[in-house]
C-alpha cells in the first residue's frame, strides 16, 4: 500500500515536501494508518488530538496512546480537551458539535503552527457512507460528489483506498491502535450505514460497492455538464427587475431540465425538495397567488411569472410632525420640502406633491390595510387600495410592501404610486409639502 498511497499523492500533488501539516489524530485506525504512511511519503507534520470525554477512561486512554505515539514518530502533539458537560448541553448533535469544535481549534492551530492543511483519514467506504447519507437527505447532484481529495485546508490522502487496504497494511506492519466502541453503536446514522448497510450490500453484490464509487464518479462528471447548462438556463430565463428575480411560468414548465434547474435556483435561497415540488405543482395547475416562505425569501406564483424577493421588513407605523425634513421607508429615503407654487418640482411618480394647507399634522405613516380607500388623482370618488394595486399589476411581493400616508383618516399618498385627488396642488395652492425620494 505504501508505493499506491505515494503514487496517489504524486500525482493529486497533495503536498509541498518543504511544509508541514496538521494530522487529526483520534487513535483509531485510520488516523494511524495515515502517520504511518505520511512518514513513509517523507510528509512532515504535527498531531492534533481532541479528548471530548464522552467516553470517560476509554477518552483518556485514546489520549494517552497519541501521546506515545507522538514520542515513537518524533513529531509535536497538541492535545485538547473538552468539558464533557459543557459539551453536552450544546443544542446540536453530538457528532455535529464535536466537528464544529474540532475543525474550529484545528484552523487556529493552522494559524499559530504556520501549518499548511488539515489532514484526515476519510477512506473509501467513509466515501459511500458520505454520498448514501446526502442521497437519504434528498441532496442534489453535489451529494454524489462526496467528498474532495482536496477542499480549502482540508486535505484526504486515503480517499481511494479500501478500508480492507488500511487494515491489512496495519495487520502486516503490527501496528497498534484504538478501538471506539461508540463505532458499534448504530444509534448514530453514519454507524448504521458502515455497519448494517455496506456489509450487506457487499455480502448480497461482491463488487457492488465498487460499483458504486464507479458510478458516482460518472454522475461527478455529469453534474460537472449540468452546472454549466444551469448557469446557461440561469442567464437566459431569470431577469432581475429591481429587487425581484422573475421566471417566466412557461419557460420552466416547458423547457427540458427546468424542474432540476428550478431546485438549485430556489435551493440557494432556502427552498427545499418539498417546497419545489409544491412550487411545481402550484404553477403546473396556475394557483395564482399563492406565496411560498423560505427564510428570508418568498417565491409569488403571479399570474404568468414566479417572482423572488426578500421579504418586506418589518416596521412600526411612525409620525411626520411639522418640522421634520427627512423619513424612511423600508430603506426609501425622502426629503420634506415645503415649498411655493413656482418651486421646481420632479413630477416623478415616485414623489409627492400635496397641498400643504389642506394637510392636518402630525401626518402618519403605516403599511396598507384590507379595506384601505382614497380618492385617486382624477377621480371623483373613493377606491378601494385593493383594487389600484391590481390595475397597477404589482406583484404580490410589492403589494405587501407598500406604505400609506395619512393626514388625519385620509389616505393622501399611496406611497411611490398615487396621491389623493382631494389635497393636490391646484392653481391657487400657495404652499406645497414636496416629498421628495432621494437616492442615499
Amino acid at each position: 500500500m505504501v508505493s499506491a498511497f505515494i503514487e496517489h499523492i504524486r500525482q493529486k500533488n497533495l503536498f509541498d515536501q518543504s511544509s508541514n501539516y496538521l494530522l487529526a489524530v483520534s487513535g483509531g485506525m485510520d488516523s494511524v494508518a495515515l502517520g504511518y504512511l505520511l512518514i513513509e511519503a517523507g510528509v512532515c507534520f504535527e498531531i492534533a488530538h481532541v479528548n471530548f470525554g464522552l467516553r470517560g477512561e476509554e477518552s483518556d486512554g485514546d489520549e494517552f496512546f497519541v501521546k506515545k505515539l507522538g514520542l515513537k514518530w518524533g513529531v509535536i502533539v497538541h492535545l485538547m480537551r473538552v468539558d464533557d458537560k459543557a459539551f453536552s448541553k450544546q443544542g446540536a448533535s453530538v457528532q455535529m458539535t464535536a466537528r464544529e469544535i474540532r475543525y474550529q481549534w484545528f484552523e487556529e492551530l493552522l494559524k499559530e503552527r504556520s501549518l499548511q492543511g488539515i489532514l484526515v483519514a476519510h477512506h473509501f467506504e467513509d466515501q459511500l457512507e458520505t454520498v448514501l447519507l446526502n442521497l437519504l437527505r434528498g441532496s442534489g447532484i453535489e451529494g454524489v460528489y462526496g467528498m474532495s481529495d482536496r477542499r480549502g485546508m482540508i486535505i484526504r490522502p486515503l480517499l481511494p483506498f479500501r478500508k480492507t487496504e488500511i487494515s491489512q497494511f496495519m495487520l502486516e506492519n503490527q501496528y497498534d491502535w484504538r478501538e471506539d466502541s461508540s463505532n458499534i453503536q448504530d444509534k448514530y446514522k453514519r454507524n448504521f450505514i458502515r455497519n448494517q448497510i455496506l456489509p450487506l450490500i457487499e455480502q448480497k453484490f461482491p463488487a457492488g460497492l465498487s460499483m458504486m464509487g464507479q458510478s458516482f464518479q460518472r454522475v461527478k462528471d455529469t453534474g460537472k455538464a449540468f452546472f454549466y447548462l444551469y448557469q446557461d438556463w440561469k442567464g437566459k430565463y431569470i431577469r432581475q427587475e429591481g429587487p425581484y428575480q422573475l421566471l417566466s411560468v412557461r419557460d420552466f414548465l416547458t423547457l427540458p431540465g427546468s424542474h432540476s434547474f428550478l431546485f438549485y435556483w430556489l435551493r440557494d435561497y432556502g427552498f427545499g425538495p418539498a417546497d419545489i415540488e409544491d412550487i411545481m405543482h402550484s404553477a403546473q395547475n396556475r394557483v395564482v397567488g399563492k406565496v411560498f416562505h423560505a427564510g428570508n425569501y418568498t417565491i409569488n406564483l403571479d399570474r404568468e411569472e414566479l417572482i423572488l424577493g426578500e421579504k418586506g421588513q418589518d416596521w412600526q407605523p411612525f409620525e411626520i410632525h411639522k418640522d421634520e425634513i427627512r423619513f424612511a421607508i423600508q430603506g426609501d429615503v425622502y426629503d420634506i420640502l415645503r415649498v411655493e407654487q413656482d418651486f421646481p418640482l420632479d413630477r416623478n411618480k415616485t414623489n409627492a406633491m400635496l397641498d400643504l394647507d389642506k394637510l392636518s399634522f402630525p401626518l402618519s405613516v403605516r403599511k396598507w390595510r384590507t379595506g384601505d380607500r382614497m380618492v385617486p388623482l382624477g377621480m371623483k370618488s373613493e377606491k378601494k387600495i385593493s383594487d389600484i394595486l391590481i390595475d397597477l399589476k404589482l406583484p404580490l411581493l410589492e403589494k405587501e410592501k407598500i406604505a400609506v400616508v395619512l393626514s388625519g383618516q385620509d389616505i393622501v399618498w399611496l406611497v411611490g404610486h398615487r396621491i389623493s385627488d382631494r389635497y393636490k396642488c391646484e392653481a391657487e395652492s400657495k404652499n406645497i409639502l414636496y416629498l421628495k425620494k432621494i437616492k442615499v
